[in-house]
């Protein structure tokens, strides 16, 4: 049935002669690597399952109830199918579900699965990049305000990035930690994850530096099977100057040229191009989260060959929604609910917006003759309300313009809301309560606020600054 072994461990010798299986899976990748995500499955995080004969792995991750494989099968062409079929019965057995996510058309020609397009990637020849650079007069400009600006690009050597402490490696490290932080996202795991030292003799990277000091930085992986490139981490400082990242771009195209390189992707763009219409209305409601269309603008800009349809692929017999939610999960590291929640923290006017819009008319109800049986006096009702709209009034300053001081004054204030409520409810609701309908709108007056002073400071912390 094949064996699965971890990356995050290292597997005993006793029970696995090549030790740490990513050797393992290093060597199938320098003979079968042919999705452009194939070396990313050597980063924390994955598992492995392996052929019974030994020379077909699949990387996956196993979120509880799937195991989602990065890719298609590490597997010589003709034994993409058996492989995937062993895989699947393993699966099975132990009572999962199995899904593979950006994986091509070939895929689909070798195993009958079905295919759900998820977005595109953009591919070149990278012999053909000076007429590409000669041929747009925006990236040209780019390019030359970086000159302008002193952004010079050198390539790191494997051995810094493989010693700890190295400074170069230090401010990279630096780089990468602002580069997360400014996330309108919480971090995610699977293909995504950021882990630029990890083999870095197999890599290469680039730096873009302005007057010694580190402002971008590109980090290159090998795509075996196609003698290619996947310009893969590309980070830079918010402060960077204009052009950083497109002179990373065109260092690394220039050097894969020289190198003698076939094949350059830039990754996929998640939701671009020919996918479903429910999938088109996900990348709009996601904008305030993530900028989709940006992301596929960014890479357009460099005037790619082609753009290659990426699929999620799954068993004719598994739902779609099934393969999409155990994506998700695997981005996501596993809570979806964590992953959101964090998420909306980073981004905090999207709370602020639905905490305004629920407070609203609760105020109204709780100005309403046929609440006062919940106060102990008119006073008690007209001092609540006053203080509601006290409170929304300064919601919608928030949402005007954040600031830290104002969000901690209202986290206060919602502490100070959720500790009277829950002295009048003891003191006065609690007895004259008549039931579970009673007993559900005390309770929910007392933790809607101590929830909304909770995320309000919270957000505080973590809020991403908006450009």
């Amino acid at each position: 049935m094949g064996r699965s072994l971890n990356a995050n461990t290292m597997a005993d010798p006793h029970q696995d002669p090549a030790g740490d299986p990513r050797e393992r899976v290093l060597a199938l990748l320098k003979q079968h690597g042919w999705n452009a995500t194939s070396f990313q499955v050597l980063q924390p995080g994955f598992e492995y399952w392996f052929a019974p004969e030994g020379d077909g792995c699949i990387a996956y991750v196993d979120t509880g109830g799937a195991w989602v494989a990065g890719g298609g099968p590490i597997a010589a062409q003709e034994r993409v199918h058996d492989v995937v079929e062993s895989f699947h019965q393993a699966a099975r057995s132990a009572g999962k579900r199995v899904s593979f996510f950006a994986t091509e058309s070939r895929f689909s020609r070798l195993v009958p699965f079905e295919e759900l397009p998820i977005g595109e990637q953009p591919v070149w020849d990278p012999a053909k990049w000076d007429a590409v650079v000669k041929g747009s007069r925006s990236l040209r400009e780019q390019l030359r305000r970086a000159r302008s600006h002193g952004v010079r690009v050198r390539e790191v050597p494997a051995e810094v990035m493989e010693t700890e402490g190295h400074p170069l490696r230090a401010a990279v490290e630096v780089l990468a930690e602002h580069w997360l932080a400014s996330r309108r996202m919480a971090t995610m795991g699977f293909l995504v994850g950021l882990a630029p030292g990890a083999f870095a003799r197999e890599r290469r990277a680039f730096v873009a530096e302005v007057e010694g000091r580190v402002v971008g930085f590109l980090s290159v992986t090998p795509v075996y099977a196609r003698d290619g490139w996947f310009l893969q981490d590309l980070l830079r400082e918010p402060t960077a100057p204009n052009g950083t990242a497109e002179t990373l771009v065109d260092a690394a195209m220039r050097a894969a040229a020289l190198n003698g390189r076939q094949y350059v992707t830039l990754g996929l763009a998640p939701l671009a191009g020919p996918v479903r219409p429910w999938l088109r209305f996900a990348r709009s409601a996601g904008r305030p989260l993530f900028d989709f269309e940006g992301l596929r603008s960014f890479k357009a800009k460099f005037r790619p060959d082609a753009w290659v349809t990426l699929y999620l692929s799954h068993p004719k017999d598994e739902p779609a929604p099934w393969a999409i939610y155990d994506a998700l999960r695997a981005f996501a590291r596993g809570s979806l609910l964590k992953f959101g929640l964090v998420t909306l923290l980073r981004r905090p006017r999207l709370f602020v917006r639905a905490l305004t819009a629920l407070l609203v008319p609760w105020t109204v109800l709780l100005a309403l003759p046929m609440s006062a049986h919940w106060f102990p006096s008119p006073w008690v009702q007209h001092g609540w309300v006053v203080f509601d709209v006290g409170l929304i009034a300064g919601l919608l300053l928030l949402l005007r313009r954040w600031r830290d001081g104002l969000a901690t004054l209202l986290g206060r204030l919602t502490t100070a809301d959720a500790c009277l409520t829950l002295v009048q409810a003891l003191a006065f609701n609690a007895a004259r309560a008549r039931g579970p309908w009673d007993w559900s709108i005390i309770i929910a007056s007392v933790l809607a606020p101590a929830t909304a002073s909770a995320m309000l400071l919270r957000s505080r912390d973590l809020r991403v600054p908006e450009p």
